[in-house]
């Protein structure tokens, strides 16, 4: 079941930042050329191909239990952050992430920007290409590593990022467009409940708590906070309403 999570986790939250990652990527091609896009992702993935190879077994060295409750402490602030955007736009409160506005706007500042040198490479659109791989792939490989590094399972974490890289890059290679199907505030509030549970977990092990049924009291921490993110949507989306039906009546 910690294996299946662990998976679930890494592959939900680096699908998540790999389809920013793309829109990015498909305003540089689309806009600037295909030259510049690709040899700005193969450069970042080069980069945080390093970058994971360094802390991965570095990771390895630290205790056990000091290190869950460093990583319970990271992962419960990014999960929380997560989850509560998620609840904020589920509820009507804001607005909710849309990758073709956000693709329009890319492709209409690289198109007003300076003067490409068409002969040779663009460097303009590879920096940026790079910065957006390389900044939401720094993302992925802190969830890869602290999720795997926080049970010295590196491999689980590992599998589950590369899956999203590869469906994500697949269907973008295929639609040469924006994934704005893709329903990311559940995703988003799916890995911000992902987080937060191994975050709170993991924190507590550390802290040399011993959870009852060990590592199926995650299920417990897991229906805890879906419950709790769920009441908050009900409430926040009742108060929404009735906010807007006032100012509706005053009006």
């Amino acid at each position: 079941m910690s294996t299946f999570l662990l998976v679930a986790s890494a592959f939900l939250a680096s699908a998540v930042e790999m389809v920013e990652a793309l829109t990015i990527v498909l305003a540089v091609g689309v806009t600037r050329g295909w030259r510049s896009a690709l040899f700005g992702v193969g450069t970042a993935t080069l980069a945080l191909t390093a970058v994971v190879a360094a802390l991965g077994p570095a990771l390895t060295l630290v205790p056990i239990n000091a290190l869950r409750l460093v990583v319970g402490g990271l992962l419960l602030v990014f999960g929380l952050q997560w989850l509560r955007k998620a609840i904020l736009r589920a509820s009507g409160y804001k607005a909710l992430h849309d990758e073709d506005a956000i693709f329009l706007q890319e492709t209409n500042e690289l198109r007003a920007a300076a003067h490409v040198e068409r002969a040779g490479m663009d460097w303009y659109g590879f920096t940026l290409s790079f910065k957006g791989v390389f900044l939401e792939g720094l993302e992925v490989a802190f969830i890869v590593v602290t999720f795997g590094g926080a049970q010295h399972r590196l491999v689980p974490a590992i599998i589950g990022a590369i899956a999203a890289l590869v469906i994500v890059a697949a269907v973008g290679a295929i639609v040469h467009r924006p994934l704005s199907r893709v329903p990311e505030n559940t995703m988003k509030f799916a890995v911000g409940v992902m987080l937060t549970t191994f975050g709170t977990f993991w924190g507590a092990e550390g802290t040399g708590v011993s959870w009852p049924g060990s590592e199926v009291a995650l299920l417990g921490v897991l229906v805890f906070v879906v419950g709790c993110a769920a009441g908050l949507v009900w409430l926040l989306r009742r108060t929404h309403i009735d906010v807007v039906t006032a100012v509706s009546k005053a009006a």
